[in-house]
């Protein structure tokens, strides 16, 4: 599995994936420096709870960030193999398909966890830029940047299932454009959709909805992968 990993992350180098998990993570906090730029003595305003106050508004902005960087990294690391047309290629080696679906899907994982903790740094590195003069709350600032990537295993899950197994790049991205969209409206769809699951107020049950069922179509692609011919 390292080495199926190793191979994936040698293929991607130069693909601007480490830049994209660095700009997701730090336009979420951006978002916050343009809000507190223009009005930070208002917004202080609104709560004796400065970091409290300040850390609700970088929320707001996680969800969306995390899907739409979930779903680009699922969609360039199979991109990747329709530009240089390797499936065939890998295929035809003495290689597990379930092992190089599995290395895909870890190493997007892995992407999704390097943003988690640059949105860490970023958040905590603009509140004390901020001179709240409160104490940090480490532990909630940790949650809120960690918690909603095991909220969205099943999105990142079904995405690379479905590109993966797509015969065209452009059904993936569709795929990808719907997923955001159904993530963008998510509060009017009942709660056991997986696309509301990031925003249930509740977050054990959050990580534990994204894990279970996250896992479930995450075996799924991976069976379906397994049983279909190289595209």
């Amino acid at each position: 599995m390292m080495t199926l990993m190793q191979a994936e992350f040698a293929k991607i180098k130069r693909k601007g994936f480490l830049v994209l998990a660095f700009l997701g993570a730090f336009g979420v906090v951006a978002m916050q420096m343009v809000n507190y730029g223009y009005r930070k003595e208002w917004l202080m305003q609104q709560s004796t709870d400065y970091w409290g106050y300040y850390l609700i508004n970088v929320q707001g902005f996680i969800p969306l960030a995390i899907v739409l960087g979930s779903i680009i990294l699922a969609v360039q690391i199979t991109g990747v193999e329709e530009e240089t047309n390797a499936w065939k290629h890998q295929l035809a080696l003495p290689l597990s398909k379930k092992g190089l679906y599995a290395a895909k899907f870890f190493v997007v994982l892995s992407y999704l966890v390097v943003a988690s903790v640059l949105l860490i740094i970023f958040t905590i590195a603009y509140g004390i830029f901020l001179d709240f003069n409160q104490s940090i709350p480490y532990e909630i600032v940790f949650k809120q940047s960690t918690l909603p990537l095991l909220a969205v295993l099943p999105i990142v899950a079904l995405q690379l299932w479905i590109s993966v197994v797509s015969k065209s790049q452009a059904v993936a991205i569709t795929a990808g454009i719907v997923q955001f969209l159904m993530t963008y409206s998510a509060f009017s769809f009942p709660d056991w959709t997986p696309w509301k699951w990031i925003y249930l107020p509740n977050p054990i049950w959050n990580v534990a909805l994204g894990i279970s069922v996250g896992i479930v179509i995450f075996f799924m692609g991976m069976y379906d992968f397994y049983r279909k011919d190289a595209k």
